[in-house]
């Protein structure tokens, strides 16, 4: 179980099984670059996150091949990959690792 303490102080209770991780996606843009404000409505969803909690590894029989991914990385995943879920009102997605396109530094 990973607890995870966020700038209200909420703390998130979510252990991912296997191969899946969950990420708390980064805030829409609330502008474009040339300044105009976006309507929520208007806004793309993120690809972009941050892994809050991870699993243990894919499991093959009885061998568990771990992770490449942990938590605090800041990744990039498909635009309609995952399941999205609440947890205390913040929205999350629980994604596979190979639904994962890379690590942004």
């Amino acid at each position: 179980m990973h607890n995870k303490s966020f700038e209200g102080g909420v703390q998130v209770k979510f252990k991912p099984l296997g191969d899946r991780i969950l990420i708390k996606p980064l805030e829409a843009q609330e502008q474009t670059k040339g300044g105009i404000v976006l309507p929520d409505s208007a806004k793309e969803k993120p690809q972009e996150g941050e892994i809050i909690a991870a699993g243990e590894g894919k499991k093959e029989g009885d061998k568990v091949t771990p992770l490449s991914l942990k938590v605090g990385d800041k990744v990039l995943y498909g635009k309609y990959s995952g399941t999205e879920i609440a947890i205390d009102s913040e929205d999350y997605l629980i994604v596979r690792e190979d639904d994962v396109l890379g690590i942004v530094s």
